[in-house]
């Protein structure tokens, strides 16, 4: 079973801890929900959990029964476009992964209809709207065939229509059978889109609950202040 585990994860900038002691496990099948306000601490939390920095303090493993590494890939708020066309941005991506010369056009192509963008396979990736950029970011990550999917914000500058097309990526590399992992301080987004949420206020976790239970009837006057929209 591919589970990562955080004990006591702790990261400092300048002495000032970001991240303060954060003990939690991500198990496959659920989608979790890195829930806080801005400023909280939840892209550096994502960032350590995808290897991009590394803890001040404390661990991560993976637990997965043996097998390395673990297949896993990240979409950022503002995806980073090669300058070239949308489905070499794709290729290029699988190359990078050793993927051989004749497979790598079929399965961009294949990425690319996933996500409804196949119209756009020649277009030069950098002149797509910020909601294609993102479907192609999500495209290029999911032809990779991860096993565990971080997001940071991926919606959070995107209007609510491109917002929506998006989630329903998401949704779908869920149903295919990746982890998703994924920052967000949108509360009607963490329902739709979170099986567990784990909020965070100033780098700790404060609490840790399915979804339907945190909304419902949150543990901690934190999370209940938040969800009233009385913190930042």
């Amino acid at each position: 079973m591919l589970t990562l585990e955080l004990e006591s994860v702790s990261y400092a900038v300048d002495g000032r801890r970001i991240i303060d002691a954060i003990t939690a496990a991500f198990v496959p099948g659920k989608r979790s929900v890195i829930l806080g306000a801005n400023g909280a601490g939840k892209s550096i939390l994502l960032r350590l959990c995808h290897g991009l920095l590394v803890p001040t303090s404390g661990g991560l493993r993976w637990r997965s029964q043996g097998r390395t590494p673990i297949r896993q890939a990240m979409v950022f708020q503002r995806p980073v476009m090669l300058r070239r066309s949308a489905l070499a941005n794709l290729t290029h991506a699988l190359a990078s992964i050793g993927i051989p010369r004749g497979e790598r056009r079929e399965r961009a192509r294949a990425a690319l209809g996933k996500v409804g963008l196949t119209h756009v396979a020649g277009r030069s990736a950098r002149v797509l709207s910020g909601g294609e950029q993102q479907r192609l970011a999500l495209a290029r990550a999911w032809a990779l065939e991860p096993e565990v999917l971080f997001l940071d914000e991926p919606t959070a500058n995107l209007d609510p229509v491109a917002g929506r097309e998006v989630e329903s990526v998401i949704q779908a590399i869920h149903e295919a059978g990746t982890k998703i992992i994924m920052t967000t301080h949108n509360l009607g987004q963490a329902r739709r889109l979170g099986d567990e949420i784990l909020f965070i206020a100033d780098g700790r976790l404060i609490e840790c609950a399915r979804v339907d239970a945190f909304f419902a009837s949150p543990a901690t006057p934190q999370a209940a202040a938040f969800l009233r929209g009385e913190m930042p």
